[in-house]
């Protein structure tokens, strides 16, 4: 993952609501939640939400599948690893100075 990617991804949860909803999916494992359930659950208003459910899959945090009627959102575990990977690549590596 380059430097941009992350950066756009930090950016994205660093906005209180899609940080909760980021944790909130993550917490709901690979099936997802949908979006009503995201709602519910977090009392974010319907067309805020989209905005930020919208922000959140540009970025590739999460993905969004149509079930019938209903939209599932889930968490992209492997671009949460990357990030995770990319903050940690040279932990501890010291400074040369």
């Amino acid at each position: 993952m380059d430097h941009e990617n992350v950066a756009a991804s930090l950016a994205e949860l660093g906005n209180s609501h899609r940080l909760s909803v980021f944790r909130f999916l993550v917490k709901a494992g690979h099936e997802g939640a949908s979006v009503g359930d995201i709602q519910r659950e977090l009392g974010i208003p319907a067309s805020t939400l989209s905005h930020h459910l919208a922000r959140m899959a540009k970025v590739g945090l999460i993905r969004q599948e149509k079930h019938s009627r209903t939209i599932i959102c889930i968490p992209e575990y492997e671009h949460l690893e990357q990030l995770i990977g990319f903050l940690r690549e040279e932990c501890c590596a010291g400074v040369a100075g």
